[in-house]
């Protein structure tokens, strides 16, 4: 049986209709692509932007009342037991004093050098302290949880409302020591890093203080000074018998690559600066993230065939067609 003028044409409008079907099924799945590709590029971009330190920050708290290391407070201070607390025999005087290092990675965060495996930080001490086991000179051998019972001992910065001095966290590792007579005189000289890995690690500087209670409501970074400035020792006095140093230490990220150029300032940071990175890193050519939209061609002319007939959505596409094909069967009618 010979088909009607009208079945010709129902059968090839629904042709039409399929076809135009598939090729926007084809042109959403291309479409489609980029864009999960894209989504993969942004999470992969959160994690590098959250990846600023070669070494996470050391979490350990400090001891609390009543726990073991926790020694004692008089409401200005708080002492923690400290294994490298040592006593002068014979006891001289009630002089005290503490020297320390206090080591940072690249956002400023207490670490214990895991990072920097034999590498020796030297602080040289005088004959003053050369009756103390750690001192003269002062050494300390990195990374700290490989060599030290209690790799942190100090909680010499941050403050706390439950405290009267620090934040709750240990910073530093420091040795003390007691019994000099009250005009003594305690020197030392500047911090050397030395071994494996000492061109990863910068001294910032020194935070001394004497004769008063040590003030840790300071950023350790901004507070560190040259040790010229600093002083380089202290004179006890009658009264104000106590006095201590500690070498600020920082991982130095333009030898570890802790930015390298992996970090991206893109507007999506909180704000608290962890992840903060210098302008230089967002003009540094591998911080380039952008690329053109999907639906973009290459620049060149060329077009993959995923794009959009310019002007025309699919929808009008059909129509045309549909409508061509039925004039064209009425004609032949």
């Amino acid at each position: 049986m010979i088909p009607s003028k009208n079945a010709v044409a129902a059968g090839l409008v629904a042709l039409l209709l399929v076809g135009s079907l598939g090729a926007v099924g084809m042109t959403a799945a291309a479409s489609g692509a980029p864009a999960a590709d894209a989504t993969a590029g942004a999470s992969a971009q959160e994690d590098d932007t959250a990846q600023n330190v070669s070494e996470e920050a050391y979490v350990e708290p400090a001891p609390e009342e009543g726990e073991l290391y926790y020694e004692a407070s008089n409401g200005d201070w708080v002492s923690y037991v400290n294994p490298r607390d040592e006593y002068r025999s014979p006891y001289l005087g009630d002089g005290s004093g503490k020297i320390g290092v206090t080591l940072l990675n690249e956002a400023g965060e207490p670490i214990v050098g895991e990072t920097v495996p034999n590498t020796t930080v030297t602080i040289p001490t005088g004959e003053t302290t050369s009756w103390h086991s750690h001192a003269d000179p002062v050494t300390v051998q990195l990374p700290l949880t490989e060599h030290y019972d209690r790799p942190l001992d100090a909680d010499q910065f941050g403050t706390t409302d439950d405290l009267p001095q620090g934040d709750g966290y240990m910073d530093s590792h420091t040795i003390e020591m007691h019994g000099h007579p009250e005009d003594a005189t305690i020197e030392y000289g500047e911090a050397q890093v030395s071994g494996e890995h000492a061109d990863k690690i910068e001294v910032v500087g020194y935070i001394q203080k004497a004769h008063d209670t040590w003030e840790t409501d300071i950023d350790p970074l901004e507070a560190a000074e040259p040790y010229e400035e600093a002083g380089g020792g202290w004179t006890y006095r009658p009264n104000a018998s106590h006095g201590q140093v500690i070498v600020v230490l920082q991982l130095d990220s333009d030898v570890t690559g802790a930015d390298g150029g992996s970090v991206v300032d893109d507007g999506t940071n909180d704000g608290d600066g962890t992840n903060a990175t210098d302008d230089k890193n967002t003009s540094d050519s591998n911080n380039e993230t952008e690329s053109p939209p999907a639906d973009e061609t290459d620049g060149d002319g060329s077009d993959d065939g995923s794009s959009e007939m310019p002007g025309f959505g699919v929808p009008a596409v059909v129509v045309a067609l549909t409508a061509a094909a039925l004039v064209a069967v009425r004609r032949t009618g």
